[in-house]
């Protein structure tokens, strides 16, 4: 159980932000004994591999602050972020720390599906609400929801080493956040819709 809570919270911040729980995983692996990865991950604590990581996720946190480019981005992190997901969940599953479960060991690809799918969603409700904030702020909201999002990915991503348990809760909080951007986006295109069928009319309409 516990395995699965820190997997899916390390997923679920992948969705926010792909490279802080690498980053995080890498460095409590590397510099303390709370984690020891399996010999197939053992590369994720190596110099280069950290170094790659921190430079990725520097441009990571400085293009999505940026209105427009930060839609851009999104686009490009719907195939890295769960990837990072379902990277993370499998190297939690053979962490020597961790509970182990004899089912889940035989059936690894069920965590890495897993750690996919809750990274895919996650990134999804990301990607809903940043349009949605943009065009009710004009761009400004884009910083400030970059900047909550990085220390929701950060606090996700520790609480899921060190207080599993709380992980259950923050993911119930995420995704109800995930659903209320899918319908907040959903709200937005039907005025857009409305809004550019009136124009129509009136711009169809004799003088």
């Amino acid at each position: 159980m516990i395995v699965t809570l820190t997997g899916m919270g390390l997923s679920a911040a992948a969705g926010l932000n792909a490279y802080i729980p690498l980053l995080v995983v890498a460095l409590v692996a590397k510099f303390t004994p709370v984690v020891t990865l399996p010999p197939e991950y053992a590369w994720v604590t190596s110099w280069w591999a950290i170094a790659v990581v921190t430079v990725l996720l520097v441009v990571e946190v400085v293009v999505d602050k940026v209105p427009a480019v930060d839609t851009v981005n999104d686009a490009v992190q719907t195939v890295i972020r769960p990837l990072s997901g379902g990277l993370t969940f499998a190297a939690m599953q053979g962490a020597e720390q961790l509970d182990q479960s004899a089912w889940m060991a035989e059936h690894s690809w069920v965590g890495i599906l897993l750690g996919v799918v809750v990274a895919l969603l996650v990134h999804s409700g990301k990607t809903a609400a940043r349009p949605v904030a943009n065009a009710g702020s004009a761009g400004v909201a884009a910083p400030v929801l970059s900047s909550v999002e990085d220390a929701s990915a950060l606090g996700l991503s520790l609480a899921a080493l060190f207080a599993p348990v709380i992980v259950l809760l923050a993911l119930l909080v995420l995704f109800g956040a995930v659903v209320y951007a899918w319908f907040s986006l959903a709200r937005l295109r039907r005025r857009r819709r409305r809004r550019d069928g009136a124009r129509g009319r009136f711009g169809g309409a004799p003088v």
